[in-house]
This record gives C-alpha cells, structure tokens and sequence, in this order.
C-alpha cells in the first residue's frame, strides 16, 4: 500500500495564525465589551488572580510577553484600581496584585466569556476546538526554548482555561 505524500503548507503560517486570533479576539471582545474589558485585560485580571502576588517578570513569562508589552497593558488596569503594584521582597522588586475592585471586574465578565466560549464551541465544534488545543500545544511545546512548561494555573477549580 503507497502512502500519500504530505501535503505542503500553501501560504503563511504566521498570517493564517494572525487571522483566527484576530477572529478569535473579536469575538471574545464583543462578549467581554459589556463587562467594559478587553481579552486581553481579562487574561490579565484572571492570571494575577490565580497566581497570587507575582512578580511582573513571572508575569510576563507565564503570559509569554515582553516587559514593555506587559507593562503598558498593565497601566490601565492599575489606574481603574482593579491591580496595583506593591512591593516585594526587596526594595528594588514589585508585586502586582489584584483588588477586591478588580476581582469583582473579573466576576463580572467571567460571564462573558463563558457565553463567548460556549458560542466558539458551537460554531467551530467541541472536537475541533479540542483538537485546535492540543495542536497549541503541542506547536508551543516544540517551540519552547527551555523544554515544555506545564502551567496548571491556567485552570481554574472549575476547569476552564483563560486566554
């Protein structure tokens, strides 16, 4: 039995990928605009939440980010009140920690983006939304400069996964 050649890849990766996530991003953002959010300042909200006080370097390496990215996404959510930086260990470290404000903004959209995830499953299909996950993964594992990074804060108690 002859097996097929693989097909090649037609166009740019880094285009098609940019595409969906701009789709993706659009559609989240519809759900989360009443809760007065962005995806990404609810990404940001949910992982200071489930990470606890954390360094802003930590931060930006669990959410895959430059510094200077994470630091002017963070400015208006420090000026809302909804995080705030406090000091750390030292007197040159900082802690960014989320507040009582900024959980009850979390809360708030969280409802958003379950709506806007159940409507992403519906369009796309349950297994095609899963097996888009484990693809993720997997491309991020193979990229990974240090070896594969298993990051269990991304769940939460009930098992959902936070952009």
């Amino acid at each position: 039995m002859e097996s097929k050649p693989i097909p090649q890849p037609q166009g740019c990766t880094n285009f098609k990928l940019r595409q969906l996530l701009r789709r993706v991003s659009q559609h989240y953002d519809a759900q989360l605009a009443r809760a007065g959010l962005k995806t990404t300042q609810y990404s940001l909200l949910s992982q200071v939440l489930h990470r606890g006080p954390v360094r802003p370097v930590d931060l930006a390496r669990a959410m895959t980010m430059d510094a200077s990215t994470l630091t002017r996404n963070l400015k208006p959510l420090v000026a809302a009140g909804w995080l705030e930086m406090a000091p750390g260990a030292d007197a040159r470290s900082r802690l960014i920690r989320i507040t009582d404000a900024g959980r009850e903004k979390r809360a708030q959209a969280q409802s958003g983006w379950r709506q806007a995830q159940q409507q992403l499953n519906a369009q796309l299909g349950v297994e095609r939304v899963a097996a888009l996950h484990a693809l993720i993964d997997d491309a991020l594992q193979l990229l990974e400069d240090d070896g594969p990074r298993d990051c269990p804060d991304h769940r939460t108690a009930e098992g959902e996964h936070h952009a």
